[in-house]
């Protein structure tokens, strides 16, 4: 069977649908290939949504427990694990089937199958029924996102030793958990899981917990991570997995530890991810891979092959879904005929757990190694009205600010609600605004907002909740 289409897009996550329903919203025919019934990826089905939802039931359990300093008791919480799982998974199918009716309604075309390609310009789609269908496209788009890594030395072949999609399926809450990593993926997973009653031990090989974000900012979450998860290992390596009985026995190094042999139940492995960038036919174009098998583009997301676009965790990092997105949305917009290349000047990054912590634009480590003449204006969320009726004043709102010029170049948050407020300095950042912008915004109060501008007000030292004492001439 042949088919032809002006735009083929291999993958269907949030990069591949986005640029399959903006295309189809410009008047472009398209054809939409995932192995999925409906379009979603790794963020809808095993990734963002699922993980946000068990971090509410989280946070849910957190607050109940809290609740009794407040003069509220409800009791000891009771978990259904099978009805928590039920209702995470109608959650996602939720989502899922909603891109469907889309599809849908935009009249794209959507093959569930695999995609190989078979040359710059046609691909071979293999259905589930193993049918074959090949496919004519004027442009394509690379989509097809990334998975966990799992390095040869946790390649135990047991299921006790789990990646983040089998975490996210909750098959059991285990007494003893061990998740190695502590970037983004196994904190978010881990305090889930210690809130749910797993004894957690989390260990990282770097010398502070997500690695990126300033120190300051992970001290927040650590505090609380410190307090629900048995231990945090920094500056240690899990060097050996081994199927034990009923768990697993793992061989823990580290200049502070020595060597330390530990029983967990169960072990979660979250080192990061690869790039699915094993396409297929890929060869036979000409599309090119870095050293770390990351698909090569230019601003415009396009390929060394011209007809070729690719977007998303297959061309590199920050792999998040939004920044997929947006990559996609240039694709489009290249194939359509525009100039935009791809270049923001801020990435939200957001780290879900309680709290959360956010950051965009310079860091305050990246400006101190590039030397560059910045002011670092803090506010503590000790001083937030709205936080103390929250009962959350540990938290901190900080303004990476240029010298000279007054421009705003970063900003990060750590606190409750830190990954909706971000939003606000991602906008500043990207236009352009001063620091005087941010702090003649009028800000309603009593909100957390309000810490974006009075981190604003420090720069000038006229914060009107933190007194800083004058210098004696």
């Amino acid at each position: 069977m042949m088919n032809s289409t002006q735009l083929a897009v291999i993958g269907g996550g949030p990069g591949g649908y986005t640029a399959a329903f903006l295309a189809a919203d410009m008047g472009i025919k398209v054809t939409l290939i995932d192995e999925a019934d409906n379009p979603g990826g790794v963020c809808l089905y095993r990734g963002c949504m699922p993980s946000k939802a068990l971090l509410h039931v989280a946070k849910v359990l957190t607050e109940a427990q809290e609740a009794r300093a407040w003069g509220v008791d409800f009791g000891e919480p009771i978990v259904d694990v099978a009805r928590l799982r039920t209702w995470k998974n109608e959650v996602v199918d939720r989502l899922t089937r909603g891109l469907g009716q889309l599809t849908s309604q935009r009249d794209v075309t959507y093959l569930t199958g695999r995609a190989e390609l078979l040359g710059p310009r046609t691909a071979r789609v293999i259905t589930k029924s193993n049918e074959a269908t090949e496919l004519i496209f004027d442009h394509a788009i690379l989509a097809t996102g990334s998975r966990p890594a799992l390095p040869p030395e946790f390649s135990i072949g047991s299921d006790r030793v789990w990646d983040s999609t089998r975490a996210l399926e909750v098959p059991s809450v285990p007494r003893s958990l061990l998740v190695v990593g502590g970037g983004y993926i196994g904190l978010e997973l881990g305090s889930v899981y210690a809130t749910l009653g797993s004894a957690v031990t989390v260990v990282e090989m770097a010398d502070g917990l997500l690695p990126g974000a300033d120190r300051d900012l992970t001290a927040v979450v650590v505090r609380r991570l410190s307090a629900i998860c048995e231990e945090l290992l920094l500056d240690t390596r899990v060097t050996e997995l081994a199927e034990d009985g009923e768990g697993v026995r793992a061989t823990i190094e580290g200049p502070s530890v020595g060597v330390l042999d530990r029983w967990f139940e169960r072990v979660l492995v979250a080192v990061g991810r690869v790039p699915n960038s094993e396409i297929p036919g890929l060869k036979c174009t000409g599309v090119r891979r870095d050293a770390r098998g990351f698909v090569v583009v230019d601003g415009q997301r396009r390929t060394d092959e011209p007809a070729i676009f690719a977007v998303g965790d297959v061309v590199g990092e920050p792999m998040l879904a939004h920044k997929a997105s947006h990559e996609a949305r240039t694709a489009v917009g290249a194939i359509a005929g525009q100039s935009g290349v791809f270049e923001p000047a801020a990435i939200p990054a957001v780290v879900f757990t309680d709290p959360e912590v956010a950051w965009c634009g310079m860091t305050e480590a990246q400006a101190s190694a590039e030397a560059r003449p910045v002011r670092v204006c803090r506010y503590p969320w000790a001083a937030s009205g709205r936080a103390a009726t929250l009962d959350r004043p540990t938290g901190v709102t900080k303004l990476i600010v240029d010298s000279e010029s007054e421009v705003v170049l970063g900003a990060g948050i750590a606190g409750t609600g830190a990954g909706e407020l971000i939003a606000e300095a991602v906008v500043a950042i990207e236009m352009g605004a001063t620091v005087s912008d941010l702090r003649l915004c009028v800000h309603p109060h009593p909100t957390l907002s309000e810490t974006l501008m009075e981190s604003a007000d420090v720069f000038f030292g006229q914060s009107t909740h933190v007194y800083r004492q004058k210098r004696q001439r």
